[in-house]
C-alpha cells in the first residue's frame, strides 16, 4: 500500500472516531511560534500544557524570523489582532538540524534538483544570509524575542516569552520571560 493509500485509509476511522469541533480561537489565548521539527510533534505542547484548541500553532525550520514583515510575524499578526491571543510564547529547542546546515552543500543540492542559480540568487534574504543566521539556539530564541518585541506589528501589551526546549526530556528553560517588561 502506498503511503498516501494509508495516510487516506487512516484518516477514514480517525473521522468516525474524532471529538466534537473546537473553536478557532485558542482556549488559553496563546500563539506558540517554535520549529518544525519532527522531535516535538505530539510532544512539545503536552510538556508546557497544551492541548489541542488551546493556542495558535506557528512552525518553521529553526524557530528563525528573517523577514520583519515575513510569514512568521503576518501568522502573528493574525494570531494576535484575528484570533485574540494575549500572548506569544518562541520556543527553540536543543539540538536543532538548522545549526548543522551547510549552505554550500545545500546550495549544491538545489542546483542538482534542478534550482536555477538564478533562483537561489532571487532569494530574499539571500541562502547564505538566512542559513547563516542560525548557529546557537538560545541566541535564536533572544534575538526573534528582541525582534519581535520592537515589531511595530506586534502590540506592545502582548507579552513574548522566549523558551528552550530539549526534545529528549522535556524539559524546558526560561530565557527570557514577557511579563519583565
Amino acid at each position: 500500500m502506498a503511503l498516501l493509500e494509508e495516510i487516506l485509509e487512516h484518516n477514514k476511522q480517525f473521522v468516525k472516531e474524532r471529538e466534537q469541533p473546537l473553536s478557532a480561537r485558542p482556549a488559553k489565548k496563546i500563539a506558540l511560534f517554535t520549529c518544525m521539527d519532527t522531535r516535538l510533534v505530539e510532544f512539545l505542547e503536552p510538556a508546557m500544557g497544551l492541548r489541542r484548541g488551546d493556542a495558535q500553532i506557528i512552525k518553521n525550520a529553526g524557530t528563525a524570523v528573517i523577514d520583519p514583515s515575513g510569514g512568521v510575524v503576518r501568522s502573528l499578526v493574525v494570531a494576535v489582532y484575528g484570533m485574540g491571543c494575549e500572548e506569544i510564547y518562541v520556543v527553540g529547542h536543543l539540538d536543532c538540524g538548522m545549526g548543522k546546515i551547510n549552505e554550500e552543500k545545500m546550495e549544491a543540492d538545489m542546483l542538482a534538483r534542478g534550482v536555477t542559480q538564478a533562483q537561489i540568487g532571487g532569494l530574499k534574504p539571500s541562502l547564505k544570509e538566512w542559513l547563516g543566521t542560525f548557529r546557537d539556539g538560545h541566541e535564536n530564541v533572544r534575538r526573534v524575542v528582541k525582534g519581535l518585541r520592537v515589531n511595530p506589528l506586534i502590540p506592545d501589551d502582548v507579552p513574548i516569552h522566549g523558551l528552550m526546549f530539549d526534545p529528549v526530556s522535556g524539559r524546558l528553560e526560561l530565557l527570557t520571560g514577557g511579563y519583565e517588561g
